[in-house]
Formats: C-alpha cells, sequence, structure tokens
C-alpha cells in the first residue's frame, strides 16, 4: 500500500514510519507547517518548530522516503486558533488537540493523502484501531500512560478505515528501543508539553490576539461578596488554585467563570463538586447511540481517570451521570466515553451540575 505518515519531529512518528517502511509499504512522509511567527518562518520554541522538521526530514532521510512540508496554517488558524480564542474568550476551558485532530490531522489530511494516491494514513498517536468483523473500533492504547485515545474519541467509521496507528500495541519504552535499533535521532527526544502555537504563556497570546480578553472585573465567593479582583476571564479555568490574586486562611479555587459579566467566582474545594454534567456535539464511532441509561467509563480531562458513570439524553446532548461526584468539571472540555479498552465516543462538557 501507499502510506502517508504525519511525521511531527517525535520519536512516535518517526517509528510509525520506519513501521511501515519495514513492511513493505511505499511510504510518503508530511510535517504540516500549522503555525509561523510575523516573518513567516517555523517558532523556534514549543512544538511543530524549525527543530522539529528538521528531525523528521532526516529521519524520513535515513529511512529513504520522501518528505515533504505541507503549509496548513491558514486552516489551522481558522479552524484551531480561532476556536481556542473564542472558547477562552467565553469564559471555557477549550483542548486545541482535540480541534487539530478533527480538523486538521484527520479531516484535512486526510483529504490530501486521498489526492496524493495514498490507501491510508498513518500517524504515531499512542491508540489502536481494529475491525470486529462488523465495524471499526478505537482502543486505547497498550501504553495506559502514553493513552491518546482521548484526543481521538470524534473520528467515525470512515477516518478508522482510513488511518493506521503503528506504535499502538508499544509502549514508549519500546519506542524509544526501536528508534535506538534503526539509529533515529529521534530516539531520546523528549516529549513535547507545549502548545504548538503558543512559545510562552497562552494568557499573553490571548491577550495579543484577544484585547477583550483582558477585561478586568470582580472575583467574588459564593454569596457574591467581592473579595478581589482580576485581569480577564481569560487567565482562569475552573478548578484553578494558584495565581487568584486574594489569600485566605485555606485554599481557594476558582468554582466559576462568567465571561458576560467578566466575574471570576472562587470558593472552597468542596465547591468544586458536582454530580453530573451536559456534554453536547456529541459522536459515537460505532455510528449508533448506547442504550439509554448506559454505563460507562468516562474521561473528563486528557490525563485524569476515567470514572463509572450514566449516559442519558438531553436537549440533543448526554446527561453525565457520575457515580461518585467529581471535581473541578470545566465547559469546553471534552468528556470521552469508555467500555473496557473500547472507546465508544464523546463529545464537549457544556456545563456541569
Amino acid at each position: 500500500m501507499r502510506i502517508l505518515v504525519a511525521m511531527s519531529g517525535g520519536v512516535d512518528s518517526s517509528v510509525a514510519a520506519a513501521t511501515m517502511v519495514e513492511r513493505g509499504h511505499e511510504v510518503i512522509g508530511v510535517t504540516l507547517k500549522q503555525w509561523s511567527g510575523p516573518d513567516g518562518r517555523l517558532p523556534t520554541a514549543g512544538c511543530c518548530t524549525v527543530a522539529d522538521a528538521e528531525d523528521a526530514r532526516r529521519v524520513a532521510a535515513k529511512l529513504g522516503i520522501p518528505y515533504y512540508v505541507l503549509d496548513y496554517r491558514d486552516r489551522f488558524a481558522e479552524s484551531v486558533v480561532a476556536h481556542f480564542t473564542s472558547e477562552y474568550l467565553a469564559g471555557r476551558t477549550p483542548n486545541p488537540c482535540i480541534e487539530c485532530n478533527r480538523r486538521v490531522r484527520f479531516g484535512a489530511l486526510l483529504s490530501r493523502a486521498a489526492e496524493l494516491g495514498c490507501d491510508r494514513l498513518a500517524t504515531g498517536h499512542h491508540a489502536r484501531v481494529d475491525h470486529d468483523g462488523t465495524r471499526y473500533r478505537l482502543l486505547v492504547g497498550r501504553d495506559r500512560d502514553k493513552d491518546q485515545s482521548y484526543v481521538l474519541h470524534m473520528l467515525g467509521q470512515g477516518e478508522l478505515a482510513s488511518i493506521l496507528l503503528p506504535i499502538g500495541e508499544m509502549t514508549k519504552t519500546e519506542v524509544r528501543a526501536e528508534a535506538a535499533r534503526l539509529g533515529l535521532r529521534t530516539a531520546t527526544k523528549a516529549d513535547s508539553q507545549d502548545l504548538c502555537f503558543v512559545a510562552g504563556d497562552y494568557r499573553e497570546f490571548l491577550r495579543e490576539r484577544l484585547p477583550q480578553a483582558a477585561r478586568p472585573g470582580p472575583i467574588v465567593d459564593a454569596t457574591g461578596t467581592v473579595v478581589g479582583s482580576h485581569r480577564g476571564t481569560a487567565d482562569f479555568t475552573i478548578g484553578q488554585r494558584k495565581g487568584l490574586g486574594v489569600s485566605f486562611g485555606e485554599p481557594r479555587y476558582v468554582v466559576g467563570v462568567d465571561a458576560a459579566t467578566s466575574t471570576v467566582t472562587i470558593g472552597r474545594r468542596e465547591e468544586l463538586a458536582v454530580e453530573a454534567c451536559l456534554v453536547t456535539g456529541v459522536s459515537f464511532i460505532s455510528g449508533g447511540a448506547p442504550e439509554e441509561g448506559a454505563e460507562v467509563a468516562v474521561k473528563i480531562r486528557y490525563r485524569s481517570a476515567a470514572v463509572a458513570a450514566t449516559l442519558w439524553t438531553e436537549n440533543g446532548g448526554r446527561r453525565v451521570r457520575f457515580s461518585e461526584a467529581q471535581l473541578a468539571v470545566s465547559p469546553g472540555q471534552a468528556a470521552v466515553f469508555y467500555r473496557g479498552d473500547e472507546v465508544l465516543g464523546g463529545g464537549t462538557i457544556e456545563e456541569a451540575a
């Protein structure tokens, strides 16, 4: 088969490309130019940098495969950065990696793969795809600590039929060992931890692009009493403890963000607890919804543990009722539903209550 491999310049995508080559496929490596500075060049800090592109190029050369950099800056800005800024402006906490996967990596890039005559798109995500004889399933990666199925929950049958996740059955240690065996320069490269389009503080990024994000307002307690002031609601997210600018005898946390009135509400830890949340924009990988009241495990943040819950239809979305109260359930984040190792689907947290 002819395989297009998305190469970020990291060890995971490097080994994904190498695995495709070793399996005898015709492989094309590509790096997406998603963001650039005012001079039009790739950033030098964060991830998706000029150094990352150079690492990807050298790995491709080592593997003997053609390699290209594709300019996706306009699409990335329109579909990922715009969503990121508008969500923070609305007092919500987005996950830009999900939008990038939805709109760019498994949206536009899949279309490009077809245009190039490729049979599949391969990436270095830690997750697995299988087919049970009836439908495709998305499964958690073998390395639970590195599992990335959360940010792939929006994929449907069409996408799963068109992608390969070569390292999903490998642990990170095994990935690095394979890269070292092959003599790849990325074998010991550290994992990226930054937003690819924000090299420093995301709050300064928001202020530069959205002056209205710096609208000052009051910090209040649960009774509505003003206890302080802030420089803009975009500085805050539900559950935040540091950087509140107020001090008490015991810890206080952000329990509410009202962007319309530029008000931040703080409270004690127990005030963060909620029994349920409403999830909208829900999609299910199988194409069909589970039964009413379905028992699932749900993750409400990328690196949080999955917790038991039930799903109920409400206002075109799903009301998720937790078996135990959960802390810091943040509107704008994804709620992803699991049953065992299988990802059922998910959506965006609209409200916590």
